[in-house]
Parts: C-alpha cells; sequence; structure tokens
C-alpha cells in the first residue's frame, strides 16, 4: 500500500510538474503559400486594369509557427523534435509588450513588406517612382522656393531614384551646404539652391516628402493570418512573374524567405532552420537564402533541397533564369 500511495504521488506531481507554464516559446515550420495562386478562394498578388501571365510552377513563402503559451511537457518535446526550437519568451514577446502588441506590429511589419516588394518590383518593371513634396516648411531653407506637389529629381547632379535617397544626399555633406535641388513642376525641369539648415540636429532642407509610382493598374495583396517583413522577396518575384510573359519558376517550385526595401536589397530573417523543413514538406525544389543567412541555412540544410544564395532582387531573378536554363545558381 506504501509503494502504492507513493507512486501515485510521485505520478500526481510529474503530472503536476510537465503541466507548469515555462517562460518559453515553441518554433515550429508555419504553413507556405504560393504567392502566384489563390488563398481562401482569392488571388494573392491581384492586378486589374492589366492582363497577366500564369505560371506552371510556385513561388512560395515560408512562414514560421509560434506557440504561445508552453508547458514543459510541452517545452521538452520541443526540444526532443528535430524541426523545432524552443527560445525564451522574451525573444518574441519583449518584456513590456503584450502578445497583441507584437502581432500588431507583426502585422504593420508584413504590410510594409508588400509596399516595399510592389516598388522593388514595379521599378524592376521600369515604374519609377517620384520623390514627391508633401510639404514645405513656412520658416524652412526651402521656403518661397520648392512648393507641394514638386517631384524632386536630383541633388548636385545625383538623381534621386527614392525618398531615402534624397535623405541621403542631403545628409551627407554638413549643414550650411549650398545644394541644387533639381525638380519638376507641372512637367517642367527646373534647379534652384537650397542652402541646408541643421534641424534636429541633422542637415534639412525643410520639406516633408513622400513616394509615388504612377503606374496604369492597380496591384494589391490579399493575404491575412501572416505578420512580420520576411515575405518581401517572395511578394516582389511573384509580381514581376505575373505582370511579365516569362514563367520565373521553369515549372518549379520555388520557396524562399527574406526581407526587401524599396532598392531591392535582400535583408536576413529568423526562422531558417522551420522554412527551411516548411519549403521541404511543401515539395520546394530550391529554397531562395538571404546572404546573410546562408551559414545558418547550411547548417540545418535539408536534403535535396539546394539553398540559392541572393541578396538583391537582381540576383534572385538571376539565379531562377539560371535554373530555368538548366544551370546552377551561386550556393550557399
Amino acid at each position: 500500500m506504501t509503494v502504492l500511495l507513493g507512486a501515485l504521488l510521485t505520478a500526481l506531481l510529474s503530472i503536476g510538474v510537465l503541466g507548469a507554464p515555462v517562460p518559453y516559446v515553441v518554433l515550429g515550420p508555419g504553413p507556405t503559400v504560393d504567392t502566384l495562386g489563390q488563398e481562401d478562394g482569392k488571388q494573392v498578388i491581384q492586378v486589374t486594369g492589366r492582363d497577366t501571365s500564369t505560371s506552371a510552377g510556385q513561388l512560395r513563402l515560408t512562414t514560421v509557427g509560434v506557440q504561445p503559451s508552453v508547458k514543459l511537457r510541452a517545452a521538452i518535446q520541443g526540444w526532443l523534435a528535430d524541426d523545432q526550437a524552443v527560445v525564451p519568451r522574451e525573444l518574441v514577446y519583449p518584456p513590456g509588450e503584450s502578445r497583441e502588441q507584437v502581432e500588431q506590429r507583426n502585422a504593420e511589419d508584413f504590410q510594409v513588406s508588400q509596399t516595399s516588394a510592389e516598388t522593388a518590383a514595379l521599378r524592376k518593371l521600369g515604374y519609377e517612382v517620384q520623390v514627391v513634396v508633401k510639404g514645405v516648411s513656412a520658416d524652412g531653407p526651402a521656403a518661397g522656393v520648392l512648393q507641394e506637389g514638386d517631384v524632386i529629381t536630383s541633388v548636385d547632379g545625383e538623381t534621386v531614384p527614392l525618398a531615402s535617397r534624397l535623405t541621403e544626399l542631403i545628409r551627407a555633406k554638413p549643414a550650411g551646404t549650398a545644394l541644387r535641388i533639381g525638380y519638376t513642376r507641372d512637367g517642367a525641369a527646373d534647379t534652384a539652391t537650397i542652402t541646408s539648415r541643421e534641424i534636429d540636429g541633422r542637415p534639412r532642407i525643410g520639406v516633408d516628402i513622400g513616394q509615388q509610382q504612377p503606374h496604369p493598374f492597380t496591384l494589391s495583396i490579399d493575404l491575412k493570418d501572416i505578420g512580420g517583413p520576411s515575405a518581401g522577396l517572395m511578394f516582389a518575384l511573384g509580381i514581376i512573374d505575373k505582370l511579365t510573359p516569362e514563367d520565373l519558376t521553369g515549372g518549379r517550385v520555388i520557396a524562399g524567405t527574406g526581407t526587401i526595401d524599396d532598392a531591392g536589397q535582400v535583408g536576413p530573417i529568423g526562422g531558417i532552420p522551420q522554412k527551411l523543413v516548411g519549403a521541404k514538406r511543401a515539395g520546394a525544389t530550391a529554397f531562395l537564402v538571404p546572404a546573410a543567412n546562408c551559414a545558418e541555412a547550411v547548417r540545418n540544410r535539408q536534403p535535396d533541397l539546394p539553398l540559392v544564395k541572393v541578396g538583391t532582387l537582381d540576383e534572385a531573378l538571376a539565379a531562377l533564369e539560371t535554373m530555368r536554363a538548366g544551370g546552377e545558381p551561386t550556393h550557399c
């Protein structure tokens, strides 16, 4: 009787301990989505006002699934699983931020990634960005010179392809520098000299700017329940595939990940091990890896899933072209 009672008590204690919450989260392979296909009965990339092409293959974005509330039993299972990772909770949900706040930030990052993907893809297709003056400070250096609606085209002869580049060119020279600003107003080109001034600790010319990218069709991305910025590269490739006659996939299932900015630079992301597993399960025959993630990807490679190294949108397009031609792209 003593032995039985002791065993029962031990079992009950074990169950209690295994059921206790722990300050960790479990990361696992999340769903993958074909950016060229449909999700919930709707095209992921939607274009109206222009014909689009179809592809025989797929361009799949990859995600990481997060188990936010973890008990000891689940944590132990995650530690033992090959396709999961157990990480401290504060790495995913920083102290002082609620789960809802983190999810809201991820949703915002996802929206920004879509916008940057559209900008980078349309620039590649020849639809240039216009850097537009949205407002002029009444007492700023540009007052009486630039007007709302002006399109800034250059600084000291250097072209301004993006709003971020305008900021870089102004900040590249000390406050008090006379800058030759090229702009167009009502379609007419002109130049003006504006002397920058230190405002809030940085050289500025006293204008609020925005970007516009005129194109004769509408473009949108419809995908819910996914957050973070890491789908940018695959969205950009999907947009280009739909708006050009070439099938970028060559009939293959290509998966990948990576942030992208307006200039087409591909940045690193987290969760590479889990994304590789998800891609393999989805039948991918190649995986596009941000250059900065190559070392981690190699350590966690999946059998028969080549790792293709990409640092820019141009490099990703070149790699796809090489694979379509039967060649070998640059691998990690």
